[in-house]
């Protein structure tokens, strides 16, 4: 599996929204909210060889809330 994480910027007072339509759909492993220019930071799990662009373009960006996204690809966890 490959982790990786997409911080989401959200329309004004649609987090919570947007957090419970994620873990709704159990395709993110964790849902953490933030302080700062993002309101959530979120880890994803998907098999080896998945395209991590065109999954968060068409499972994430297309929740309803969702104003913008950064992703972080990591490489390894010590």
């Amino acid at each position: 599996m490959t982790p990786f994480f997409v911080q989401i910027k959200c329309h004004l007072g649609r987090s919570y929204e947007v957090a419970n339509a994620l873990a709704d759909s159990e395709i993110a492993s964790e849902i953490y909210s933030t302080a700062g220019d993002f309101d959530l930071l979120v880890k994803f799990y998907v098999p080896e060889g998945t395209d991590i662009g065109h999954f968060v373009n068409e499972q994430v960006q297309t929740l309803p809330g969702i104003l913008d996204t950064r992703t972080i690809i990591t490489f390894k966890a010590f």
